[in-house]
C-alpha cells in the first residue's frame, strides 16, 4: 500500500473542496450555454456567473458589480498595472510605487513598464520582511499614480499594514492597489472599511479551481483591457467567461467566509506545532520573517543551516512530504528567493530555507510526520555538507 503522502505547500496551490467539484461538474453536465447569449441556456449560465460575483463579494465586503473575473491573480495584476500606466494611459504622471518582496507578477510588468518611461519606486524591506515605514512615507510626497503592495506574501506570509497604508495613500489622493492572493481565506478581509481602490486574487489559493481570478475595482480609473474583443466584464475583460470555473469560485469564497475563523484556528495550531517540532530536532533552525502575530496562519518560512532547500524538497518528495523551497513559479531554479534577499539574507541562507504551508486535509499527525523526516533528512544533509567540508 502507497504511504500517504503529506502536502504542506498549500501556499503554491490548494486541492479544491468536494463542494466545488460538485458546482463546477453540474455547470459543465447541465448548462451548455454562452453567457452573452440572449437565449434561455446563456441566461442559465449567465445568472450563475451573477451568483457567484455576489459570493466572491461578499467573502471581501464589497458591491457585486467591483467584481471583473479573470483568469487568475496573475492576469489581475497586470490588468491593473499595464491596463494603468501602459503606453497611451491617461494617468499622468506615470509613477508606480511597489516594493523589492513583491510577487513576480508585479515585478515583471513593472520592469517592463520602467522600459517604456515609467517611473518605479521600488520600497526595501526590513529583516522581517516588513516594508519599510520611512520609504513608504517619502514615496507618497511625490504623488505616485498608483500604490502596487502584497497584502501578505507568498514565500514567508509576512502581512502588511495595508489597511492603514491605503487610507494614507486615499488621503493624498493615490490610488492603491493590493494583490490579496495568498490573504482570502487566510486572513480577514473587508474591503468595504479599507480605502483600497483595486484588489487581485486567485481562486486555487483558497480551494477553488486554478485559472480563476478576479480583479476588485472598487474605485479609481477603469484599467484599459488587455483582452480585447468582447464587452464581457465591464469592457474590462473580453472573451467568453470560464462559467464552470467562476461557479466553482463563488463557492470557495462563500465557504472560505463561512468558516475564516475556525480555519485561522486550526491552521495556526498546526503551523506552531510544526515549528516547535522542527526546534527541538534542529535548534539552529531560524524563522524567516516577523512575530507570528503577523504572519498567516498557515505559513512558515524556515532556514536550516548548512543545507541546499532544493535537495532537501526533493528527498522530503521521495518520502512522501510535498514542501517548497521558494515560489512555486520558480521551481526547479536554483537561484535565491528574492524575497529572502531582500530580507538582508545571503544567497546561501536563502537557498538553505523551506517554505511549509498548512491546509485542508492536514492534520497534526501528519505535522508530526513531516517534522520528523525535515528533522532526519536535514541532520543527514549537515553531516554530509560538514563531511565534504
Amino acid at each position: 500500500m502507497e504511504t500517504e503522502r503529506i502536502y504542506l505547500d498549500h501556499n503554491a496551490t490548494t486541492p479544491l473542496r468536494e463542494e466545488v467539484v460538485e458546482s463546477m461538474a453540474r455547470v459543465l453536465r447541465d448548462l451548455p450555454g454562452n453567457p452573452s447569449s440572449p437565449h434561455r441556456e446563456g441566461a442559465l449560465a449567465r445568472r450563475r456567473i451573477g451568483e457567484a460575483r455576489e459570493q466572491v463579494a461578499g467573502c471581501l465586503g464589497v458591491a457585486g458589480r467591483s467584481v471583473v473575473f479573470t483568469a487568475g491573480a496573475t492576469e489581475a495584476n497586470n490588468l491593473v498595472l499595464r491596463g494603468l500606466l501602459g503606453q497611451g494611459a491617461s494617468v499622468h504622471p506615470r509613477h508606480l510605487v511597489t516594493s523589492t518582496a513583491e510577487h513576480p507578477s508585479v515585478l515583471a510588468p513593472a520592469e517592463d513598464l520602467e522600459k517604456g518611461g515609467v517611473r518605479i519606486s521600488r520600497l526595501s524591506v526590513d529583516d522581517e520582511g516588513m516594508v519599510e515605514r520611512s520609504g513608504w512615507l517619502e514615496a507618497l510626497e511625490h504623488a505616485p499614480s498608483l500604490v502596487s503592495l502584497l497584502w501578505a506574501n507568498n514565500e514567508t506570509g509576512v502581512v502588511q499594514p495595508i489597511e492603514e497604508w491605503a487610507e494614507e495613500a486615499s488621503a493624498r489622493g493615490v490610488p492603491f492597489h493590493v494583490d490579496a492572493t495568498q490573504a482570502v481565506g487566510k486572513w480577514p478581509i473587508s474591503l468595504d472599511q479599507t480605502s483600497i481602490d483595486y484588489l487581485s486574487c486567485s481562486a486555487h489559493k483558497l480551494n477553488g479551481p486554478k485559472g480563476v481570478g478576479c480583479l476588485i475595482h472598487r474605485a479609481g480609473p477603469a484599467p484599459s483591457p488587455l483582452l480585447a474583443g468582447g464587452g464581457q466584464e465591464r469592457g474590462m475583460r473580453g472573451g467568453t467567461e470560464n462559467v464552470a470555473g467562476i461557479v466553482g469560485f463563488g463557492v470557495a469564497c462563500e465557504l472560505a467566509q463561512g468558516e475564516l475563523a475556525e480555519r485561522m484556528d486550526h491552521y495556526q495550531r498546526l503551523r506552531d506545532r510544526l515549528w516547535d517540532a522542527l526546534k527541538q530536532t534542529l535548534p539552529s533552525v531560524r524563522r524567516n520573517g516577523p512575530d507570528p502575530s503577523a504572519v498567516l496562519p498557515n505559513t512558515l518560512n524556515v532556514e536550516i543551516p548548512h543545507t541546499a532547500g532544493d535537495v532537501l524538497v526533493e528527498a522530503l518528495d521521495l518520502e512522501g512530504v510535498a514542501v517548497s523551497a521558494g515560489a512555486a513559479c520558480h521551481s526547479g531554479s536554483v537561484s535565491p528567493s528574492h524575497v529572502l534577499v531582500a530580507m538582508g539574507r545571503s544567497a546561501q541562507q536563502a537557498q538553505a530555507s523551506l517554505r511549509l504551508s498548512v491546509g485542508l486535509g492536514n492534520d497534526s499527525g501528519q505535522i508530526d510526520r513531516a517534522a520528523e523526516w525535515i528533522g532526519l533528512l536535514a541532520r543527514r544533509a549537515g553531516a554530509e555538507n560538514s563531511d565534504a567540508g
